[in-house]
């Protein structure tokens, strides 16, 4: 800390138990009078990153793409400017690991480096905070949903892990529309020592069944990865899992494993739209393009042989792209579907303009859904994966 810190006050805000009972408004404000900070609000991005959504409600919600705060949202940066009220506002990004939570305003009569730091630390302990909290404390999910959210959205939700994870080395991020309305849907990625595991499942109907279907595969596909199993093995939990409990039931798929330190990528496609390769701001035509497998839960009998493996050699700086057909069969305001060249060139565009991997995919998919003349037709799921290994 430095000199203009505030001596022992996070260490006693920490030690003290009373404060792990605390609302979280109440102990944000707590929080940043520990840390010197004169005022301090949260605003947490809503379900589809359309608008930053205050903790108290006294407060207006903040648009993501017509704000300062959104543009420290959407680029990961500081936002300094003055305030309406006197004084400054600085805008920092509210960062759990890779994931984007939100931003923290905080304002003060004048900022300057030890304060801008207080504000920092106090941004990185919030995160923790809320993340630790939103699993149980449903007041904070409710604050960032605008609509009720049907029954089988809400199941395969609480499936999901975060928007987007990474390292040094990967970072893996996904988005998922319509947002309230999900039936089968859904992505999975996780980080281990040496590899990145990401898979995106899309199950028949569009249904509380589906669902199921969908929760059960990922289900199989985790107890599989935390058992130590690889790629063919999980292939064979899912299906093992689906026959066993919903014979009637299948869902298409990619599964993929990519080494961290020397780029290589595997993957199996069950029945699913291939993978994507970008690179050097261009697409590899057919790069990861393989005859697919039966889909997952298919029976054995009625599969020729075993599911097939395939491999690549990724360059630095390569994104992946899985995504379901939803996606790729949107209806644009004219009838026209959304198509394969239009999904690819719209992540090139952002590519090209330097955005962060996860700022692409929420303007790729705000971009679909505010072209529609009504809802998706189907559920559309995107999930990036982008390998930039620090150089050697």
């Amino acid at each position: 800390m430095s000199r203009a810190d505030p001596p022992g006050g996070l260490e006693e805000f920490l030690a003290d138990p009373d404060n792990a009972v605390l609302d979280l408004a109440t102990a944000v404000a707590r929080c940043a009078a520990s840390l010197g900070v004169p005022q301090a609000v949260v605003y947490l991005a809503d379900l589809q990153q359309r608008r930053l959504v205050p903790l108290s409600e006294d407060a207006p919600a903040i648009d993501v793409d017509a704000s300062l705060a959104g543009w420290a949202y959407r680029t990961l940066a500081l936002r300094v400017e003055e305030s309406a009220t006197g004084g400054m506002t600085a805008w920092l990004p509210l960062l759990d690991g890779a994931e984007r939570l939100g931003v923290v305003a905080v304002h003060a009569p004048f900022l300057d480096g030890p304060l801008l730091r207080r504000g920092r630390a106090l941004a990185s302990l919030l995160a923790m905070m809320i993340t630790s909290k939103r699993a149980y404390k449903d007041n904070l999910v409710q604050r960032t949903r605008s609509q009720p959210m049907q029954l089988p959205a809400e199941m395969l939700r609480a499936f999901l892990p975060p928007r987007t994870i990474g390292n040094a080395h990967v970072v893996s991020t996904a988005v998922l529309e319509p947002a309230y309305e999900i039936g089968g849907d859904a992505f999975d990625h996780c980080l281990t020592r040496t590899d990145l595991h990401a898979t995106i499942v899309d199950a028949m109907g569009h249904n509380l069944l589906s669902g199921l279907t969908t929760a059960v595969a990922l289900a199989a596909c985790r107890n599989g990865r935390r058992t130590g199993q690889d790629l063919p093995e999980l292939m064979a939990a899912v299906d093992t899992a689906l026959g066993q409990w919903l014979p009637d039931q299948f869902c298409t798929g990619v599964l993929t494993r990519l080494d961290l330190v020397s780029g290589e990528l595997r993957w199996s496609n069950c029945g699913h739209p291939p993978p994507l390769l970008i690179r050097d701001n261009r697409l590899v035509e057919g790069a990861l393009e393989r005859e697919p497998d039966p889909p997952m839960g298919f029976p054995a009998d009625l599969r020729a042989g075993e599911r097939q493996m395939h491999e690549i050699a990724l360059e630095p700086g390569d994104r992946v792209l899985l995504y379901t057909d939803g996606m790729t069969e949107a209806r644009l305001a004219d009838g026209t579907e959304f198509g394969l060249e239009r999904f690819v060139d719209s992540v090139i565009r952002a590519s090209s303009a330097g955005e962060v991997a996860a700022e692409a995919l929420r303007r790729l998919i705000h971009s679909i859904l505010d072209a529609q003349t009504d809802r998706l037709r189907d559920d559309a799921t995107i999930l990036m994966i982008e390998w930039q290994p620090p150089s050697r």
